[in-house]
C-alpha cells in the first residue's frame, strides 16, 4: 500500500517522510536547479509513457509550470515521439501560445488545454493527457471510475467527467470548460477523448495518469467478467487518504524514474 511504512536496516519501522530526499522540496533549490529538475522529470515521464504504450501518433502532452514564470510551461514538441524526447528537446510556451524557448512548434491542443488548467489551478505544477487505450475506451462510457480496487481508491471522490466532446480541442473556451470540469480534483475523464491528470509535481501528475489508465483497464476487465463488488464509501475514503495524497503520488513515481533513467540515460541530455 504505497506509501506505507517499511522496515529499516536496523529493524525499526520507517515511514515515507523519513526517507524522502530533500530534492522533493522545490523551495530547497535555486530556480535554475528547480527548472532542470522539472524538465528531467518531464522527459522521463514521456519516455515512460512511450514504454507503456500511451503514445498515439502526435496526440498527448505533459506540461510542467516554469518555476520563475508561472504563466509559462514546458511541454513536448509537436510531432516528436514520446520515446525520443530528451531534456534538451522540451519547449517553453507562454500564456499566448508562443514558443519562447526551443526550436520546435507546440501542439495547439496542448496549449489550449494546459494553459487553461494551469491558469485555473495555481497549485498545479504539472498536467498530463494522452490517448491511452483503456483510458479512451473507458471515457466513451461517460462515467467516473468505481471503487473496485485499492489502487483506484486514489481517485475516490477526486475525479470528474468532462461530458462535452466537440472534436479536437482547439478553442480556448473549451480549454476553460475542461478546467472548470476538473475543478479541484486530481483527474478528469474527458468523454470520448481520454484522461487528464494533474499534480503538485511532474512525478505526481505522471503517476496519477499511469495508475488511472490501469484502473480503467481493471474496471473494463472486471465488468466484462461480471459485476464488481464495490469497496464501501467509508473504506474507500480511508484508502484515498493512504494512496491518493500528493506525497503518495510523488513517491510512487520514484521507482519508475530510477528505472527509466538507468535504461535510457540519454533522456537527461
Amino acid at each position: 500500500m504505497p506509501p506505507g511504512p517499511g522496515t529499516g536496516a536496523d529493524g525499526e519501522e520507517v515511514t515515507v517522510p523519513d526517507i524522502i530526499p530533500a530534492q522533493r522540496d522545490p523551495d530547497s533549490r535555486p530556480p535554475a536547479d528547480e527548472r532542470l529538475h522539472r524538465k528531467q522529470r518531464l522527459a522521463a515521464a514521456f519516455r515512460l509513457f512511450s514504454a507503456f504504450g500511451f503514445d498515439e501518433g502526435v496526440a498527448g502532452h505533459i506540461t510542467a509550470r516554469d518555476p520563475e514564470r508561472p504563466d509559462h510551461f514546458w511541454v513536448n514538441p509537436f510531432g516528436m515521439h514520446f520515446g525520443h524526447i530528451s531534456v534538451s528537446d522540451l519547449i517553453l510556451v507562454n500564456d499566448q501560445g508562443q514558443v519562447v524557448e526551443g526550436d520546435h512548434p507546440v501542439n495547439t491542443a496542448a496549449f489550449v488545454i494546459h494553459s487553461q488548467v494551469h491558469a485555473a489551478r495555481p497549485d498545479v505544477v504539472a498536467a498530463a493527457h494522452a490517448h491511452s487505450v483503456h483510458g479512451k475506451a473507458w471515457s466513451s462510457l461517460g462515467r467516473t471510475l468505481d471503487p473496485i480496487t485499492q489502487d483506484v481508491c486514489a481517485f475516490f471522490e477526486d475525479h470528474a467527467v468532462f461530458d462535452d466532446y466537440t472534436g479536437v480541442v482547439l478553442d480556448l473556451e473549451e480549454g476553460k470548460r475542461i478546467a472548470h470540469a476538473l475543478a479541484g480534483n486530481k483527474a478528469a475523464i474527458l468523454r470520448n477523448h481520454g484522461l487528464l491528470t494533474v499534480g503538485h509535481s511532474v512525478d505526481e501528475a505522471a503517476w496519477w495518469f499511469i495508475t488511472m489508465e490501469r484502473s480503467c483497464q481493471a474496471q473494463l476487465l472486471a465488468e466484462a467478467a461480471g459485476t464488481p463488488v464495490l469497496i464501501a464509501p467509508e473504506m474507500a475514503r480511508r484508502t484515498e487518504d493512504q494512496v491518493g495524497s500528493h506525497l503518495a503520488g510523488w513517491f510512487s513515481f520514484q521507482p519508475l524514474f530510477d528505472r527509466i533513467v538507468r535504461a535510457q540515460p540519454d533522456l537527461l541530455d
